[in-house]
């Protein structure tokens, strides 16, 4: 008889059924949930610690990749797995964004998430499944949630959707569409596009939520298969007899505090109300404990009053707080060129967010790998975000980038990666830095035109331009209202964060955040009308600093230049035990990759040295012709008959001895040229049947002038062979170096 007691449900979502299944591994947990899909496994668990003494949710949620999974070894020096990586933060945080606004209010529980893909298959990616995993793990722990949360991912391939398309595809997908939501609403949206329309992502989601409602009913009939009985939570009710007394003495003062231009300005006026209502209700009676739980309830009360008093300007009297209508967005100021020496740089301030973004711009050698469970191993693009303390007037440490900071970065990324040129169009590797330097609203979406900006000023040939701006909502009862370019404050006391990223003609990236169930496809419709036109405007505002790619890279960019050369002649470029191209490489200043189908990139650090190493290879790899120079050509080798000169590597001619001093007679080669001179020559015959190169002095009188044609007609008298061996034989290279050598014994 087995020790354990196994449940199991499943469901069909697109083509493929994915399983819950509880009750063998990790039992100690709160609840645990192993969701399969195919071979891909992930272990989901959600586990309560410690009750703590804070007014916020102490959730945390973790997603760890473990390369076995994969049959991989880690690419680390150390072997193991270390911090955790994008894919990983990126999955952590689509897991939690969902979730958190479900959890009871008053729940200060220790709550932990953990993700762990078991196995892999690189058919069913481990993202989904662990996204509905963790919602799954929650239902059957005696977590109070309100709801399960299902996820799906869209894709658009060929025209047509696909619900949870194979990982394969992913790279070919017109829109790669993640949902999450309840059986009633949509609560997450994540997106990457090549440009699609609004109307194609109100489609997108409308199958997604069809999808969902099936992953919901499976997590409920696992929960009333295995469930743990709920916690009870006593949800915190302020005290309604001090609202109004606070409302009564204090509300004007607060609505006036409101009304404060400038966002750190606003901060204060309202800081400074909050202590005149904490200094009148909160009086000290000498119990240090009893003191402090009295200003946290002040302070809470005041706190609600403010976040409805501000909600209910924006939503039933249509006032924002800093005065903007609606569908108004804040003054736009663009500018490019602000760091003289990166390859690529732009300012973009709306309000008080202001990001600087620099591009820089290196060699494939430069590319980026990646070590993770997924199929793609490298990355030619990719965008980074930093959030610096200082950007919203505090102090703090910096420590790395955080995992919202990832997530930005991310997002913006997404949305600039459709407009990046293929590698054979512009064969180099783009990094772009988005330094947020104010923040007041929408900092990512502030990265996204920024660093289209920055892109264009680099002369990166990126297909379009690209825009950003996040929308907001704020409901209250039947009255709500739809806001574009939100400020911090609307971001946080609204029940939306939808940013919106796409070119003039499409969308490119989406990212929404729904707190509220009441959401309706009528208001996303109307969100996403209202971004479309906040899109354009802002569009036209960065074409004011810059409009089009710029036709020259910087002059502090790596030149680079792409060539083909005959795939039989790589080994001539190489030379022998590659001292050829290191010799090439440190002539130039230059790295050259050469590719087996003979495509040679060069890379250096100024257009002119790139020119040179251009040049040195065409003349190696080129067929000698009638009429080619060949300055300082060395010569190798004297023979009774002539000189042989090496024109490039592996290929010599035969400057003839009745040619090595025009216009007299000479009796002995070796009267004028040894080996090792340096002779500036001219090619005058090309026999490729028989291998011969005939060749005369460059200065020589009877060649001056001459074109091709007549050249031949001069002709040398004598060839050598091409590619010839210059040490077979006793008379020179080749059989027709042996040959002639007898001819003239006899």
């Amino acid at each position: 008889m087995s020790m354990f007691d196994v449940k199991r449900v499943s469901t069909d979502v697109g083509d493929s059924q994915i399983s819950f299944e509880t009750g063998k591994l990790a039992k100690q947990a709160s609840g645990a949930v192993v969701v399969r899909s195919g071979d891909t496994m992930v272990l989901c668990t959600a586990t309560i610690g410690s009750l703590r003494d804070v007014d916020f949710l102490p959730l945390t949620v973790d997603v760890e990749e473990r390369m076995y999974a994969a049959g991989k070894i880690p690419g680390s020096f150390f072997r193991r797995e270390g911090r955790s990586g994008e894919k990983a933060t990126l999955t952590a945080r689509m897991i939690d964004r969902p979730i958190r606004p479900l959890f009871p209010k008053g729940w200060h529980y220790e709550t932990q998430l953990v993700a762990i893909p078991m196995s892999v298959d690189q058919v069913h990616p481990y993202d989904i499944l662990a996204m509905n995993g963790a919602s799954a793990a929650l239902a059957i722990s005696p977590v109070p949630v309100e709801k399960h949360v299902g996820a799906v991912r869209i894709g658009k391939l060929e025209g047509e959707f696909v619900v949870n398309p194979p990982e394969e595809s992913h790279e070919e997908l017109e829109l790669d569409l993640i949902v999450a939501g309840t059986d009633e609403a949509i609560l997450m949206v994540e997106a990457g596009a090549t440009g699609v329309s609004e109307a194609e992502i109100l489609d997108a989601l409308d199958i997604a939520h069809g999808e969902i409602k099936k992953l919901v009913a499976a997590m409920e009939d696992l929960q009333r298969q295995a469930g743990k009985d709920k916690l009870e939570i006593a949800a915190p009710k302020l005290d309604e007899g001090l609202l109004s007394e606070i409302r009564s003495s204090h509300g004007q003062a607060l609505v006036d505090a409101i009304a404060t231009e400038g966002k750190l300005e606003r901060y204060e006026a309202i800081d400074r109300v909050k202590d005149e209502v904490v200094a009148r209700y909160a009086t000290e009676s000498g119990d240090e404990d009893a003191d402090s739980d009295r200003k946290s309830e002040v302070g809470a009360a005041f706190d609600s009053i403010e976040k409805d008093t501000i909600r209910k300007a924006i939503a039933v009297e249509k006032k924002r707080p800093d005065g903007r209508a609606a569908d108004e967005i804040r003054p736009i100021e663009t500018e490019v060129d602000i760091s003289p020496r990166v390859h690529g740089s732009a300012l973009f301030t709306r309000g008080e967010t202001q990001i600087l973004s620099n591009v820089a711009l290196g060699t494939t050698r430069m590319d980026m790998r990646i070590d993770t469970l997924g199929l793609q191993t490298t990355k030619r693009f990719w965008h980074h975000y930093n959030f610096p303390p200082f950007s919203v007037g505090e102090a703090g440490f910096m420590r790395g980038p955080k995992r919202r900071d990832i997530g930005h970065g991310a997002l913006a990324e997404r949305a600039l990666a459709a407009t990046i040129p293929d590698e054979e169009s512009f064969p180099y590797v783009i990094r772009v830095v988005s330094e947020t330097l104010e923040s007041n609203g929408s900092s990512s979406m502030g990265s996204v035109c920024a660093s289209s900006m920055a892109l264009q000023a680099a002369g990166v040939p990126v297909s379009a331009p690209v825009a950003g701006v996040a929308m907001g909502l704020i409901k209250e009862g039947d009255d709500y209202i739809v806001l574009t370019d939100i400020a911090g404050v609307e971001d946080h006391l609204g029940d939306m964060d939808f940013k919106v990223a796409g070119t003039a003609d499409g969308i490119t990236a989406l990212q929404m955040d729904i707190k509220i169930t009441g959401v309706t496809f009528d208001i996303l419709r109307d969100a996403l009308d209202q971004a479309h036109k906040g899109r354009q405007f802002i569009l036209g505002k960065m074409a004011e600093a810059i409009d089009g790619p710029r036709p020259k890279l910087s002059q502090f960019a790596p030149a680079i230049e792409s060539i083909k050369i005959d795939p039989e002649k790589i080994g001539a470029v190489i030379g022998k035990g590659g001292e050829t191209i290191r010799a090439l490489c440190e002539e130039f200043e230059a790295e050259i990759d050469v590719e087996d189908d003979g495509t040679v990139r060069i890379y250096a650090p100024t257009g002119e040295l790139v020119d040179g190493a251009v040049s040195r290879i065409n003349s190696m790899t080129k067929e000698a012709e009638i009429g080619d120079r060949y300055d300082a050509a060395k010569v190798v080798k004297t023979t009774t008959f002539g000189a042989f000169v090496e024109l490039v590597k592996g290929t010599d001619g035969l400057l003839h001895i009745s040619n090595v001093k025009p216009g007299e007679r000479v009796d002995s080669v070796d009267d004028v040229l040894s080996a090792g001179d340096l002779i500036d020559v001219t090619v005058v015959e090309v026999d490729k049947e028989r291998g011969r190169i005939g060749l005369r002095l460059s200065d020589d009188p009877s060649i001056e002038g001459k074109s091709p044609e007549e050249l031949a007609a001069v002709g040398s008298g004598s060839g050598g062979r091409n590619g010839g061996d210059r040490d077979r034989g006793r008379g020179g290279r080749g059989g027709d170096g042996r040959r002639r050598e007898r001819e003239r014994r006899r």
